[in-house]
Formats: structure tokens, C-alpha cells, sequence
């Protein structure tokens, strides 16, 4: 099946995010513990309330007035395998994303890692989750938080880690490394297939088929592929339906990495993966629309210049800085925008906001009830 592509593409984000991710592990940008949590890193106006989709909460009639913080948060992360039994087709060879001929016999031990915490998802909800050996840090679902990690160090592979597991196939991309551990999976002779490190909500079908491709069920793949793509659409369709429809009405939003401990404030841009997120939830870009590509460093200037109505983070970025008054108090600039003024910060997991993987359409819900219907 072929799903067709209508958003934009998210050519080299991959690359810049495990650059972004290599400096932060270096300057041990892990968040500290005892760091601002909960309701005290977001305020207690706003946070998510019960509802359990979007179309139960009730919508702000004027979302550019709102004033407060609020988190999004999945309802319901569980896992929902399109089959509770299935059955590999193997020997399968398959030429991955770059170029590479590989040949899978045996699926017994899958081990799927990436930056994004995407792969092993999908394997899960593909229902070869119990053949499943570890996992990455970005892996943080119930179902696979008690396998041994692989990265540690936060995102940087070990190989000891790795090996020791004894994996039969490995899934893997280009945004996790180092590199060379991965040449050293295959040089001890084990099958190791790349697929795409582009996350996008168009893209989510594409990379479920590749890993199911891989894995022998060509078939579930096809399956899950649809499901996460009706369910993307279904999403998006509902959403615009209480999102301001007018351009000049839709929220302005930007997406902020922040990492207080290590000094790190970056706003991401076109290409990013948080364009298409912001998209997806009906607002505007600020970053792409004054030619913020990629992900840099935030300066004052250009934050200011965006004039954002609301601000998207991380949920352990904004526990690093103390939450939104730590925020204003690191970065003045955000005090000169009408988010800062309303205190419109959402804030929602690390492992979720960026994932693009099989449930999208839930991150979707969550982060436009968060948007749209806070405290519903």
C-alpha cells in the first residue's frame, strides 16, 4: 500500500536532532532530579483535566485569550497490536534506507532502537512485542520499561549493552549512534536494517512498513499502516473543526528545547518535526515563518520577532528550568511575546511529542486538548 504523502518532508531533522542530542549527552544535560514536577512545572491553571479524547473536552471559545499552563498527556498508552498472534515469514531479505541488502532468518530477539523512541512502537503494535530483548532510553511505554536499556547514557549506544543481549535482528536509523557500534552489530554477523530517521505525520505508514517488511509480516505492516493513517486523518479532520480556521486567527505557536542544567535553549524551524506537529494541531509556525530553519540556538531577537501566542516544550525541558516562571526568569525574551505574557506554555513528555510512530493521532488529542480545551 501506498499512503500518499501530503505534508511537508522532514529531510535532514534526524541529523541535526542527534547532533543536538551528542552535545547535550556531553554536557550532561540530564534533568536534575528533585527539578520542578507536575503541576508545580506547569502551574495548576490548565493542566490536563479527564477527558478522554478532544471531542469529549469542551473547546475555548477564544484559545488566543487563554491564560495559563497546561500539559498534555495520552489518555491511554497501552499498547493495541493488530494481531495477538503473529506469523513471521522468513527467510525475508530486504534492501533498507541506505541501500543495503539484508537477509532476517529469525525474529526471535528483535532489538529496535532510535532517537525517537518510534521503532520498537511500532514492533510492539505490529504484536511481536514479547520477542522484544531491550530497548532505547525514548522506548518509556508500560509494556516495554522493564527490558534492560541499550543507550544508558541517554542516547548514545552501548555495544557492550547491545551484544549482550544477543539480538537476532536489529532495526535501527541514522539518528542514534555512535555509528560504529552499529558497523560492529554487523560485523559480528548480525542482520542489522536501517529505515528512514524521518519523522513526520505523513511518513508514519511508509516507516511501519518498512520495519514490518523487515520482520516477515508484510501484511500487519499493510494493516497498521492504514490504522495509524485513518486515525492521523480522523485526527487532524477533528481538530480543525475547533481550531480557529481564518490564517490570521490560528494560534502562533513555536517549539522550544530547553535543557537548564546544560545551558541549552534551541527553537526549532522548518524541518524540524515540530513544524508538522504544529501544523497538525492547527496552528501557526512562527519559527518557519520568519526563516528559522532546523534547530538553532534561540536568540532573543528572533524569539521576540516571532511574537508566539503559545509555547510547545518538552515536559523534562521545562521540569529543568523550574517550570514557566524558571522559563521566563532563563529567557527574558519570552516575557516580550504574548505567551509569556499569558503564561502559554504546554508542555508534554520527551518520549511522546516527537515520536511520529503508530499512535500519532493520540499525540495529536492529547497536545490539542492541552491547546484547545485545557482543564477539560
Amino acid at each position: 500500500m501506498s499512503v500518499p504523502r501530503t505534508r511537508r518532508s522532514l529531510a535532514g531533522a534526524s541529523a541535526a536532532l542527534v547532533a543536538l542530542l551528542a552535545l547535550l549527552t556531553a554536557c550532561g544535560a540530564s534533568p536534575a532530579p528533585g527539578s520542578a514536577t507536575g503541576e508545580d512545572a506547569v502551574g495548576t491553571v490548565g493542566t490536563v483535566g479527564t477527558a478522554t479524547t478532544l471531542a469529549d473536552a469542551t473547546p475555548l471559545a477564544d484559545p488566543a485569550s487563554y491564560v495559563g499552563a497546561s500539559s498534555a498527556r495520552v489518555a491511554d498508552a497501552a499498547v493495541e497490536p493488530v494481531s495477538a498472534d503473529p506469523q513471521p515469514q522468513l527467510p525475508v531479505t530486504v534492501t533498507d534506507a541506505q541501500g543495503t541488502e539484508v537477509t532476517v532468518t529469525d525474529v526471535s530477539r528483535i532489538l529496535a532502537f532510535d532517537v525517537y523512541g518510534t521503532l520498537a512502537r511500532t514492533v510492539f503494535e505490529l504484536g511481536l512485542g514479547d520477542d522484544v530483548v531491550g530497548r532505547d532510553t525514548s522506548s518509556a511505554f508500560d509494556e516495554i520499561a522493564d527490558l534492560p536499556n541499550v543507550t544508558p547514557g541517554g542516547h548514545e549506544l552501548s555495544g557492550e549493552a547491545v551484544l549482550g543481549l544477543n539480538p537476532s535482528v536489529v532495526i535501527t536509523d541514522t539518528s542514534i549512534g555512535p555509528w560504529d557500534v552499529v558497523l560492529q552489530l554487523r560485523d559480528a554477523g548480525i542482520p542489522v536494517v536501517v529505515v528512514d530517521s524521518h519523522r513526520s505525520l505523513d511518513g508514519v505508514a511508509d516507516l511501519t512498513q518498512q520495519v514490518a517488511d523487515a520482520l516477515g509480516v508484510p501484511e500487519l505492516g499493510t494493516e497498521l499502516a492504514e490504522r495509524a493513517q485513518e486515525e492521523i486523518d480522523a485526527k487532524v479532520a477533528e481538530i480543525a473543526s475547533v481550531a480557529p480556521q481564518a490564517t490570521n486567527d490560528r494560534l502562533r505557536m513555536v517549539f522550544l528545547y530547553v535543557r537548564g542544567q546544560a545551558g541549552v535553549y534551541y527553537m526549532f524551524g522548518e524541518g524540524s518535526g515540530a513544524d508538522d506537529l504544529i501544523d497538525g494541531v492547527g496552528g501557526l509556525d512562527v519559527a518557519a515563518e520568519i526563516g528559522w530553519d532546523g534547530m538553532k540556538p534561540v536568540n532573543d531577537e528572533g524569539l521576540v520577532k516571532a511574537q508566539p501566542d503559545l509555547i510547545i516544550v518538552m515536559t523534562k525541558g521545562l521540569e529543568s528550568v523550574g517550570g514557566v516562571d524558571g522559563l521566563l526568569e532563563r529567557l527574558p525574551a519570552v516575557a516580550q511575546t504574548p505567551a509569556g505574557q499569558h503564561r502559554r506554555v504546554v508542555d508534554m513528555p520527551d518520549t511522546q511529542v516527537l515520536s511520529f510512530g503508530p499512535r500519532a493521532a493520540d499525540t495529536l488529542d492529547a497536545l490539542a486538548r492541552a491547546i484547545y480545551a485545557p482543564g477539560s
